[in-house]
């Protein structure tokens, strides 16, 4: 039941679910992996939204090169480990809901672990090692994988459905060079906000997810477009032939 409190804290969006959806978000438990550019605005608006347990994980500490997008983060917290300073500032903006921040490295002798049982598991990394960790545990726990990625002015976004919709490995065989690469914060939060959105809809039960579709934004044209995306068959992540996390995918 929602309390007095949270019926006053949602009204706004109540009007769009009722008291139904807003029940569904408060006994969800997301799992985000990340806690920089792409998890700041997605735990920040899954928190005020009421989602009603948050789990995220990170392992580094907070870098002034990192302040021109990771907005969970400020000049006062330089030096501290993510997770700590995203912790706090969660909390603050919804004391309601529980949140829970594991500083480790994900891999894959831990990353069944770190998951454990909830409703999604969000991308907010920067490393497609680590995503196709996240994407082969998504599809062996028959849970929804939001993929999002950025890269300057430009981003992508897509929903995996198990079951349903190919999986991020149909769309990326191989892991594109490990490079640093341009970022800059406005990318972050439109591709986070359309990430948040997804895991709003696919828990309330409404609207379409980009499911079999790839978002992709373009800041500098400020277009956006989707392309229709198909299953591979021989997908080893989710094809005739698929198989569980191989031992070349430890980090």
């Amino acid at each position: 039941m929602l309390s007095e409190r949270e019926h006053e804290r949602y009204k706004r969006q109540i009007m769009l679910f009722g008291d139904e959806g807003q029940e569904r978000l408060k006994k969800a438990h997301i799992f985000i992996a990340g806690a920089g550019g792409l998890g700041s605005p997605i735990s920040i608006y899954l928190a005020v939204a009421g989602v009603g347990t948050i789990t995220f994980v990170d392992r580094d500490t907070v870098d002034q090169s990192n302040l021109n997008r990771q907005i969970l983060h400020t000049d006062r917290d330089i030096g501290k480990k993510k997770t700590v300073s995203a912790l706090a500032k969660l909390r603050e903006y919804n004391p309601d809901i529980t949140v829970n921040a594991i500083d480790t490295t994900i891999t894959a002798d831990n990353i069944h672990e770190l998951v454990g049982q909830v409703d999604g598991i969000v991308d907010a990394m920067d490393n497609y090692p680590v995503r196709y960790l996240l994407n082969r545990v998504a599809l062996e726990k028959k849970i929804p994988f939001f993929h999002g990625a950025i890269s300057g002015f430009y981003g992508q976004a897509t929903t995996i459905i198990p079951g349903r919709t190919p999986c991020l490995e149909c769309l990326f065989k191989k892991s594109p060079p490990d490079e640093i690469t341009p970022v800059i914060g406005v990318t972050a939060g439109v591709i986070g906000t359309v990430q948040a959105t997804e895991v709003v809809k696919y828990l309330v039960g409404q609207g379409d997810l980009l499911a079999g579709r790839l978002f992709i934004w373009d800041g500098l044209l400020a277009k956006s477009e989707e392309i229709a995306i198909v299953q591979n068959p021989a997908c080893p992540a989710c094809g005739s032939r698929a198989s569980s996390i191989p031992p070349m995918e430890k980090s």
